[in-house]
């Protein structure tokens, strides 16, 4: 009796949804909606997402304009002497200073002077080194509190110059300068054109 109430009951279920699933599979099927991850504001994305925007962008210029925007001395000279300074109560570091006879100046200094500079050992110990008698073109930063400096942009900032007194490129000068019109391509440039090229890149010309 129970069983044949029970056959009964999903019998009429079927005649009364059938109709309806009918109806519904012979319309047009519509396809799912699409799904697209929502715009993030701002304050929600992750850090990276913003990487692209915040790095900074490469200075233009042909090179000598980075030299020349943080050296606040410019010059070519021989070295005449190199002493070591101990660390004291008057000065905190242990120094290197080297003496130079300029030979040509571009901004700080002034031919036929001569010049000392400090340097911190540190950066002799790293291979920033010199040599009585050699002949040297510089890029300096201003001297720090400690009254130190060091050659803008390390390897960077100093060029060897040749008995001939023309100032020689290194490979990474090379590629660094390519895009100047004066010492591009070059691995010889008399002083005067190098200076010339200088004194343009900083906007004295």
């Amino acid at each position: 009796m129970y069983g044949r109430s029970c056959r009964c009951l999903l019998a009429i279920s079927i005649l009364i949804l059938a109709p309806a699933f009918v109806r519904g599979q012979s319309g047009p099927v519509k396809a799912a909606p699409e799904f697209a991850i929502p715009y993030a504001p701002e304050s929600v994305r992750s850090p990276t997402s913003n990487l692209r925007r915040r790095l900074p962008v490469a200075p233009s210029g042909t090179g000598l304009d980075l030299l020349t925007g943080s050296a606040s001395t410019i010059f070519s000279g021989t070295v005449t002497e190199v002493a070591r300074h101990p660390a004291t109560s008057g000065q905190a570091v242990e120094t290197v200073r080297i003496t130079f006879h300029v030979d040509n100046a571009i901004r700080g200094a002034t031919p036929g002077e001569s010049l000392t500079i400090s340097q911190w050992i540190g950066l002799w110990s790293g291979g920033q080194r010199y040599r009585v008698g050699e002949r040297v073109l510089l890029f300096l930063y201003p001297p720090s509190k400690l009254g130190l400096t060091s050659c803008v942009a390390g390897g960077m900032g100093r060029f060897t110059i040749d008995r001939w007194g023309r100032v020689l490129l290194s490979a990474q000068h090379l590629s660094a300068f390519r895009a100047d019109p004066v010492v591009g391509g070059k691995s010889r440039v008399r002083f005067r054109d190098f200076a010339s090229a200088v004194r343009r890149a900083s906007g004295e010309e």
